[in-house]
């Protein structure tokens, strides 16, 4: 009986997994859910919230409502939710993947605009492995940073397109699509961040010959809970996240780390 229940579950898969790290987002997460529990979104998609070991009611009210819910025993941060996702999106067999915040900034109509980009064929009827939500394209809704943000949004464009040639309007999106290439390339050993994941991974899938594309988004301001870039931590952060992007170009392009790893990837 229990083997006829797991099959039946797996025949009622989507081939979409949408991905939600969470912590102490209890007074957003309902909005975000009943945006996401629309019927031309739950047709195409299932949610996986990953419950970072909150200290609220973040983990009930996701799974009174029916979706798959990990809770996090420790509390580990946005990049390990994001990876612990991956790993579930491999091991269940999803082909498709899109990471959103639980804080209600990601609107939910991005959803359907990412998926249709990510399995449209583009240039040489090749689908893009990764597709960025974007606040800063001709065509996003209006959206103003502070001026620290700023700097740092304009810096780590600058330095991707040094390090690999291609313009990324918004390398800080947490808003993401990706195929189970590279969702699959991440849930590896080693091949993600999962302390501060940034401009730092879209450099180094860039450079390890990853299909990087962009897509007009609709955010929103946080209006509930605290930022983790509050304060002085932007600053911190993006000191941080320089050291870490060069770093990762001396990996790729003078030691040529995971280049064959991207390369076994691909031809899977």
């Amino acid at each position: 009986m229990e083997t006829d229940i797991h099959k039946k579950n797996e025949d009622m898969k989507k081939e979409l997994l949408i991905i939600i790290p969470a912590y102490n987002e209890s007074k957003s997460i309902g909005a975000l859910l009943d945006g996401l529990e629309q019927p031309e979104i739950m047709e195409i998609a299932d949610l996986l919230i990953v419950n970072d070991a909150s200290l609220d009611d973040t983990g009930r009210l996701a799974a009174e409502r029916g979706h798959e819910v990990i809770n996090n025993i420790y509390n580990l941060g946005y990049g390990s939710g994001l990876w612990v996702g991956y790993k579930y999106a491999v091991k269940h067999g999803y082909k498709y993947v899109i990471q959103m915040d639980a804080d209600g900034q990601h609107d939910v109509c991005n959803v359907k605009r990412l998926y249709e980009r990510l399995t449209t064929p583009g240039e040489g009827g090749v689908c893009p492995d990764i597709v960025l939500g974007s606040r800063f394209m001709e065509g996003s809704y209006p959206y103003k940073s502070s001026a620290v943000k700023s700097l740092a949004y304009a810096l780590f464009r600058f330095l991707i397109r040094l390090g690999s040639g291609i313009k990324i309007t918004d390398p800080t999106t947490g808003l993401q699509a990706l195929d189970r290439r590279a969702f699959s390339f991440y849930a590896g050993y080693n091949h993600f961040d999962d302390k501060y994941p940034d401009a730092n991974m879209i450099m180094q899938m860039l450079l390890l010959g990853f299909r990087v594309e962009e897509v007009p988004a609709v955010m929103h301001y946080r209006t509930e809970g605290v930022s983790m870039h509050s304060g002085l931590k932007p600053v911190i952060y993006m000191f941080r996240m320089v050291f870490s992007i060069a770093a990762i170009w001396i990996r790729i392009k003078l030691y040529h780390v995971d280049a064959e790893a991207a390369k076994e990837d691909e031809a899977d």
